[in-house]
């Protein structure tokens, strides 16, 4: 009996077709082996799972997302569902994530350590080819949902989210480039930082606004978010004494855009970044709402920041 079923290994599809078949947590392999049949993997479920039975390879089985080949051999299969080989993650990249919450999130959809991915966000070819001027790839793993198998290098993996990020530059964004007079990785940079401090989608493009006004006028950009990148802090709120940190990236003793992104920016914080408001504002505050008050004058930015403490003072005593 156990002949033949060996025999009857290829006797599935053998078109070599890749498809996906899940297996959910605590599915018996009886219920694996039905999942197969379904999607076309394997022709007779009863036989696959007594194959099984007899090679010991019936138990302990992985849960997850596989990808698998249609004519694929028992023996390769059912090795597939003891190891996890071929199990698909979903990883999705929210906006506005920087590498500090990036590289530990791939690491483990992919089962790479964490070191080896941060050495494949230094890729230097990808560096040289992006014609980035920063030591890692920061700003331009494009914030999407990606599906990678577990097993997939982080080299391999980092690329196919830059070139995401490829795809969507839009080759005539290049020419606003000329406009504006800022290369990619400016305005990567300022969509970062738009990133970071937007709440309300309609804000980015007065708050690219501000960023471009102050560039232009030659003043310290203040944004809290490169001073929290400098620190390497995860809080809302920056302190006074946050203000002196000795960094590059603290805009607030630095004039002009830092060296590079501070996070992943999506495509609308790029166009932010890259058709600004047609307004003067030169300030903004947030409000504990959420939304931001902006100003033209340090005067009325000054009672803007007094009229948001005493809100946030009356909310903190409700």
């Amino acid at each position: 009996m156990v002949a033949a079923a060996v025999l009857l290994a290829g006797c599935a599809a053998t078109d070599g077709v890749p498809v996906r078949v899940t297996i959910p947590p605590g599915a018996s392999f009886r219920a694996a082996a039905d999942s197969l049949a379904n999607a076309g993997v394997v022709s007779t479920p009863m036989l696959f799972r007594l194959y099984a039975k007899v090679t010991g390879g019936d138990r302990d089985i992985k849960a997850g997302t596989y990808v698998l080949k249609r004519g694929a051999g028992w023996r390769e299969l059912v090795d597939a569902l003891r190891e996890g080989e071929g199990i698909e993650n979903k990883l999705t990249i929210p906006e506005g994530w920087s590498l500090t919450s990036i590289v530990p999130a791939l690491a483990q959809a992919i089962g790479a350590p964490e070191d080896s991915v941060q050495s494949a966000m230094r890729d230097s070819a990808l560096l040289r080819q992006l014609d980035i001027p920063t030591p890692t790839l920061e700003g331009y793993v494009f914030p999407d949902t990606y599906i990678l198998s577990v097993g997939t290098s982080p080299r391999a993996a980092v690329r196919e989210m830059v070139k995401r990020f490829e795809d969507v530059w839009e080759p005539a964004w290049d020419d606003r480039l000329q406009q504006l007079a800022m290369s990619r990785h400016d305005i990567v940079t300022l969509a970062s930082i738009i990133e970071r401090e937007a709440r309300l989608p309609e804000e980015r493009p007065v708050i690219s606004a501000v960023y471009h006004n102050r560039l232009r006028a030659q003043m310290p950009l203040q944004a809290d978010p490169t001073v929290q990148y400098a620190l390497r802090l995860h809080r809302d709120r920056v302190y006074y004494r946050d203000l002196e940190v000795d960094s590059p990236y603290n805009t607030y003793r630095h004039t002009g855009l830092p060296p590079g992104p501070i996070a992943s920016p999506g495509k609308a914080s790029i166009e932010a970044a890259l058709y600004p408001a047609a307004v003067p504002y030169l300030y903004f505050v947030a409000s504990p709402d959420g939304h931001h008050e902006f100003r033209t004058t340090f005067k009325a930015h000054t009672e803007a920041v007094r009229e948001a403490r005493r809100e946030r003072r009356e909310r903190g005593k409700g």
